[in-house]
């Protein structure tokens, strides 16, 4: 899921983000029944449980070595870093700057070895990142949901060898396989998440004087009235209703979907829903109220006026 920021006409281009954000639902479903099929294995979430990692001098838990290691190699690779231009620079205080659509779980991530892309400037220079909100929310509330079905088939499967109690749910051993997939969801439901920077950015451009008095009051209300239309999101949450009902079947040889009753699907797909209509859409909407608190600092108040005479 990327978006080549060297070739778009116009990145901010509302129908453009609706098309990235329509694609990313495809994306985050199917990474999601991905990691339906393995059980919750709670153990990769905690802390101080293998001696493995301690041994490495790591303190975090088994997912988080697998962000640190995956994002560290992928930072190498400039994923999360761009060249930024002299206006930018002045304003923030590293030379290396996030990326406009990609923000790691992680810090302390190694330089990139080729120099950065240099992509043309689409954001306001800004600091939101809410990772740490979706790390925790997909630990605790969706993994267990999600893999329900799998953690109780895995315990009709220990209680016919003999296996009963605490040790016949949860843990099935994948730690690799889970966490790996893991990673994809995250970095997923990230990318969706912080994309609500660019409807906020693309929405400020059209109608700058909206925003600035609200901007200037620190009147989130308002703010988030601005930016929210909910026609958009009722279709949304109908349309991703739709799509995991359909992703989540089983299919004969013939390529005709099993509808049956002992047919459970691959998913929980009220879970899929709930999950957009619970914390992505709330989530996103805070990252975009939060960065338009932001989208006026370090300009002059000469400039502010500017803008707000600007059109589109």
């Amino acid at each position: 899921m990327q978006a080549n920021y060297m070739l778009a006409k116009d990145p901010l281009s509302l129908d453009g983000i609706r098309s990235i954000l329509i694609r990313l639902e495809d994306t985050i479903i199917f990474s999601l029944i991905e990691r339906a099929q393995f059980a919750h294995n709670p153990r990769i979430y905690d802390r101080g449980v293998f001696k493995e990692l301690e041994d490495l001098k790591f303190k975090g838990s088994w997912l988080e070595w697998f962000l640190k290691e995956t994002e560290a190699f992928h930072a190498k690779a400039r994923r999360y870093t761009r060249l930024v231009t002299f206006f930018i620079v002045l304003l923030l205080s590293s030379d290396r700057q996030i990326s406009p659509d990609e923000y790691p779980f992680t810090t302390g991530l190694p330089a990139p070895i080729l120099p950065p892309p240099e992509y043309p400037p689409i954001l306001y220079p800004n600091k939101v990142n809410v990772n740490a909100s979706i790390l925790s929310f997909y630990v605790r509330s969706i993994v267990p949901r999600i893999t329900v079905q799998a953690t109780l088939t895995l315990a009709c499967l220990k209680r016919s060898r003999g296996i009963t109690g605490d040790d016949e749910l949860e843990d099935d051993g994948n730690y690799g396989s889970a966490a790996t997939v893991d990673v994809e969801v995250l970095q997923a439901i990230s990318k969706r998440v912080h994309y609500g920077k660019f409807v906020s950015e693309s929405k400020f451009r059209q109608n700058p004087a909206a925003f600035i008095p609200q901007i200037q009051q620190g009147n989130t209300e308002s703010l988030t009235t601005l930016i929210t239309n909910p026609e958009v999101e009722r279709r949304l949450l109908i349309r991703l209703r739709k799509k995991a009902m359909l992703y989540a079947q089983d299919f004969a040889n013939d390529g005709e979907p099993l509808n049956n009753c002992t047919n459970k699907g691959k998913i929980d797909v009220d879970c899929v829903v709930d999950l957009y209509e619970s914390y992505i859409i709330p989530l996103t909407k805070e990252v975009e109220v939060d960065y338009l608190l932001q989208r006026l600092d370090g300009l002059s108040q000469e400039e502010i006026d500017k803008l707000a005479n600007s059109k589109h």
